[in-house]
């Protein structure tokens, strides 16, 4: 899978970086405890138990930002974490994006990735806050300038049934699988957009 133009200019020397390291922490940062409390899951098992959708943004004012401004469109689209700890993202025209390694701090405050070529070399890696994480929402912060954890964009994602492209409809979002077929799992309709 080759990754996308975005990546590229993220491995070249990204616009975006991860938070300082004398920024406060995240203020929202948590995972829900009614969601992991109900399904008992880590913050790493909920991250993987479904397919995510970029759904919105909101910058440091709270205000609403198009998700193909400049500012946050390189951290749009389809995310499929594993529970094997790689994961791969898509743009929403299933174009490959990103593909590496992940993790969640077992607080549930922190997310880190790492992005790798098709030779499997680290191109970077990234750290980010969450602000939100239950078996619905997937929200992390990212911050323009380092030097800056003022000015921030909170990137949104939603559970998504979008099936991983490229899996013949067998990975995550493929016959409700996210929820071990229970059901609930068409929270957005992820084939439309």
């Amino acid at each position: 899978m080759a990754l996308s133009t975005v990546a590229v200019a993220l491995a070249a020397g990204a616009v975006f970086s991860v938070a300082p390291a004398n920024a406060a922490p995240a203020q929202h940062g948590s995972v829900s405890d009614s969601a992991s409390a109900c399904q008992n899951l880590t913050p790493s098992q909920t991250l993987a138990s479904t397919p995510w959708k970029t759904t919105s943004a909101v910058d440091h004012d709270g205000r609403r930002v198009a998700l193909d401004n400049p500012a946050v469109s390189n951290f749009v689209g389809w995310a499929y974490f594993k529970a094997d700890g790689t994961y791969t993202m898509y743009n929403l025209d299933n174009s490959p994006k990103l593909k590496g390694d992940w993790t969640v701090n077992a607080e549930g405050t922190e997310r880190w990735i790492n992005a790798k070529n098709d030779s499997g070399d680290v191109l970077f890696q990234r750290v980010v806050p969450i602000i939100e994480l239950n078996k619905n929402v997937f929200t992390y912060r990212v911050f323009p300038d380092a030097a800056d954890s003022s000015v921030y964009y909170d990137i949104i994602h939603t559970k998504t049934n979008h099936v991983e492209p490229g899996t013949n409809a067998q990975g995550p979002g493929a016959h409700g699988q996210a929820n071990q077929g229970k059901g609930g799992y068409h929270f957005n309709n992820g084939n439309q957009h």
